[in-house]
């Protein structure tokens, strides 16, 4: 790992996320930050926000609400969807990853909506 090549790792997961995100230790945290965020989410040809859908897409397939609600979340926060976009998302989604996935992804995208209004 090169300093150059986890800084740009680092900065694009603060992008990415929208918060501040400490260095770490660890193989695993380097595979994350210097080749997933530092090679992967900066290569030209899809913005942040392309490569956003279509991760909401492959969460929404595999029913793992959690972390479709981070990125959701992190979507909203950066403005690169807005609250009706999102629906949408899983709207669409659902005709894809099939009615029970896409409704639990509706229902976490629904309940993250209503805690930001709330807020």
């Amino acid at each position: 790992m090169t300093e150059g090549k986890r800084q740009q790792g680092l900065e694009m997961m603060r992008q990415v996320y929208g918060w501040d995100v400490q260095d770490g230790t660890g193989e695993f945290f380097a595979q994350t930050v210097d080749h997933l965020f530092g090679e992967i989410w900066t290569r030209q040809g899809l913005s942040v926000r392309d490569r956003r859908l279509l991760l909401l897409g492959a969460l929404a397939a595999q029913g793992l609400d959690d972390v479709a609600e981070i990125q959701a979340q992190a979507a909203l926060g950066n403005e690169e969807l807005d609250g009706e976009q999102l629906r949408e998302v899983a709207l669409f989604l659902t005709h894809y990853v099939g009615w029970p996935l896409g409704t639990k992804l509706n229902m976490t995208i629904e309940r993250m909506l209503g805690k930001n209004e709330r807020s």
